[in-house]
């Protein structure tokens, strides 16, 4: 990432989306889709702020409280991250933030939508995932990145999704080291993580989070009793696959065929590079000795796949969780799944105008810092 500056409209939330309006016009010839989308996050924004302000009068105190040892998931897309968000969040141990909840962090809705989450599906941005890459649904655990997508239209999803299709390369505009919005973020996370753990009754949360990986410092500053999970795969597997499952969102939503293909090329060429950088951003922390690598355990992706079980041993023992006689047979039981499971998921580096070759010269640093790393 360069270090140079977001332009202006960057620094608003009328000006992101004013700006996302346009390249989204000018990319996809969608015209109505955004005006409809973000009247939408108007709304949802006014129905939110109700149900916090219920919240206040009815669990003012309860919604007070500090997370406790908070378990958080940081890793590249598609190195595992979902699979073991979803495990533990399904463990009965740690609650997860699902996508209803986090389009309304309020209990009191929460409890008012739970039971219209099948006719809200025929609705949901969700239905625009292939389910062979990343099964998803309304009630779904998954990434609490969207969290701040849904609140500011900002981070990660907004480049990735639809700034990254722009003329210019806007990436400094969701860049920490350029437009720091750190305790902006946090402070909005953090108040979802609260609701998430007093609508489930749960003592601890699980967060999974992919750019939280090139922050991690300021995280760990802010959250001093966090264990942190970082999953780590082969380059040549998740960027071509992270790949696939961004332009098969976009493809379901808008169809990539009407766009150019030196155009597709230019936007796959960035995502890539993106990538690339999620992984610097970590290694270049982990090697300088910025993260306190006692609140870190390096998840090998091959070893989740191989040797489940011996790994949650560790992984429970890392994250202070007690597991269940129940939770040990059903870890037994996936460990030997796990070893016969093949994804029915298809791609190719070639598919993004890459070749495995060059991952790997690309990402040669990846595999100085981990180098058990296997597909």
């Amino acid at each position: 990432m360069s270090a140079g500056s977001p332009p202006p409209d960057a620094q608003t939330r009328k000006g992101r989306i004013r700006r996302s309006r346009r390249i989204l016009a000018h990319t996809f010839g969608a015209r109505l889709l955004p005006w409809v989308g973000f009247a939408w996050f108007g709304f949802v924004r006014r129905l939110v702020a109700l149900g916090q302000w219920i919240d206040r009068k009815r669990f003012g105190e309860a919604l007070q409280r500090p997370l406790d040892r908070p378990v958080v998931i940081v890793g590249n897309p598609r190195s595992g991250t979902t699979f073991l968000h979803r495990y533990l969040a399904r463990s009965g141990l740690l609650a997860g933030s699902q996508l209803y909840g986090m389009v309304f962090p309020s209990v009191t809705l929460r409890r008012v939508l739970r039971p219209l989450l099948p006719l809200l599906e025929v609705v949901s941005p969700a239905r625009f995932h292939r389910s062979a890459a990343h099964h998803t649904s309304l009630s779904s655990e998954e990434t609490d990145d969207v969290l701040v997508f849904l609140r500011f239209l900002d981070g990660f999803f907004l480049y990735g999704f639809i700034w990254a299709w722009a003329d210019e390369d806007l990436l400094d505009a969701v860049d920490p080291s350029v437009r720091d919005t750190f305790d902006r973020d946090m402070a909005w996370s953090d108040r979802a993580w609260r609701t998430l753990a007093l609508a489930e009754g749960a003592d601890r949360v699980v967060i999974k989070s992919f750019t939280l990986g090139a922050n991690l410092p300021a995280f760990l500053e802010r959250y001093p009793d966090a264990r942190v999970l970082y999953l780590v795969r082969d380059p040549v597997q998740t960027i071509p696959s992270g790949l696939s499952l961004i332009t098969g969102v976009l493809d379901n939503a808008f169809g990539l065929d009407r766009v150019d293909p030196a155009r597709r090329q230019r936007y796959h060429d960035r995502i890539y590079a993106a990538f690339i950088e999620l992984y610097r951003r970590f290694i270049a922390d982990w090697s300088a000795g910025r993260i306190d690598r006692s609140r870190v355990m390096v998840v090998p992706y091959s070893r989740m796949m191989a040797d489940f079980d011996g790994l949650m041993d560790e992984l429970l023992a890392f994250a202070e969780l007690d597991a269940t006689p129940a939770l040990r047979q059903k870890i037994a039981a996936t460990a030997s799944r796990q070893r016969a499971y093949t994804s029915a998921h298809r791609y190719g580096p070639e598919d993004f105008g890459l070749d495995g070759e060059q991952i790997r010269r690309d990402c040669a640093f990846v595999y100085e810092a981990f180098p058990d790393l296997s597909p």
